[in-house]
């Protein structure tokens, strides 16, 4: 079977950016010995927060993002592999993987909520087998999204995300790749 013609609306370009930072975020992130996934984030970026700024230290590079022909864009010949694309992300979608050894790399996801974005890279990651994660900030010493910001705003473990509006924290809980509740490190 001939493949079919890739065109420039296949995806949206915006979203391959967000994947791409997403995991330049996880793997700049991450240790050999503990793993930080991007939704791991959120709240130490927030004003006052220890990561207050992050967003904003590494910029994304457009050359490596947008560079080659749009047809070649999510393929085996995208021109961005490889490349270093910079970017922060800091909401769900971006794990490292681990493969035993340590860090293999690092996998984003975008194109739906965020919270929806960490489950499948969760999933993802699972199914390359590249899952070994030493550690993390979850309690399940995991990298797994953390819902435990509360009306106030707070995050009683420091590593919380907001909830998005669909059952995604609950799917997120039955995965593993997630915890929900007042959450106290």
């Amino acid at each position: 079977m001939a493949r079919q013609p890739r065109r420039a609306d296949d995806q949206w370009p915006g979203s391959r950016a967000i994947a791409a930072e997403k995991a330049n975020t996880a793997n700049a992130f991450s240790l050999k010995d503990k793993a930080m996934a991007t939704a791991n984030l959120y709240t130490g970026a927030q004003p006052g927060g220890f990561l207050f700024g992050a967003a904003l230290s590494s910029p994304p590079i457009p050359d490596a993002i947008y560079a080659g022909k749009s047809e070649d864009f999510g393929t085996q010949h995208d021109p961005m592999v490889g490349k270093q694309v910079g970017g922060v992300i800091v909401f769900g979608g971006g794990v490292a993987l681990y493969d035993g050894n340590g860090i293999g790399g690092a996998l984003g996801v975008s194109g739906d909520s965020s919270c929806a974005d960490h489950n499948v890279a969760w999933r993802v990651r699972h199914l390359l087998g590249l899952d070994h994660v030493p550690a993390g900030v979850s309690p399940n010493m995991k990298d797994a999204i953390i819902y435990d910001i509360g009306p106030d705003g707070k995050s009683p473990s420091g590593f919380g995300h907001p909830k998005c509006n669909g059952k995604e924290d609950q799917i997120a809980v039955d995965l593993g790749a997630g915890v929900s509740g007042n959450v106290v490190r």
